[in-house]
């Protein structure tokens, strides 16, 4: 699988769903169905065939629009996984430990 696809496989993985194409099939943007957190809105990727990377970009209530690129679906994966926790830790859920 390419790397492409990877980051299109973690994207959908991640609640994130398809909303448009490049007319030359060299960009994807995706959509968030749902924000990590309430404060957190209006999350998008694009993953973008010329550059080999992903970007996502979301927006903070003041209005403010953030984002990060990634070159490599790895660090995109350790990125959501650090996300989920920091969003965890702010709402006081705490990770049950996994049955062996």
């Amino acid at each position: 699988m390419g790397r492409l696809q990877s980051f299109q496989v973690v994207a959908l993985q991640r609640g994130f769903v398809q909303i448009d194409e490049s007319g030359g099939g060299t960009v994807l943007w995706l959509g968030r169905k749902a924000p990590d957190a309430a404060r957190e809105t209006h999350q998008r990727m694009c993953i973008d065939s010329l550059t080999n990377s992903a970007t996502v970009y979301w927006m903070t209530v003041p209005g403010n629009v953030n984002s990060k690129t990634f070159r490599d679906v790895p660090a995109l994966q350790d990125w959501f996984e650090l996300r989920l926790e920091t969003t965890e830790q702010r709402s006081g859920v705490q990770k049950r430990p996994q049955a062996t």
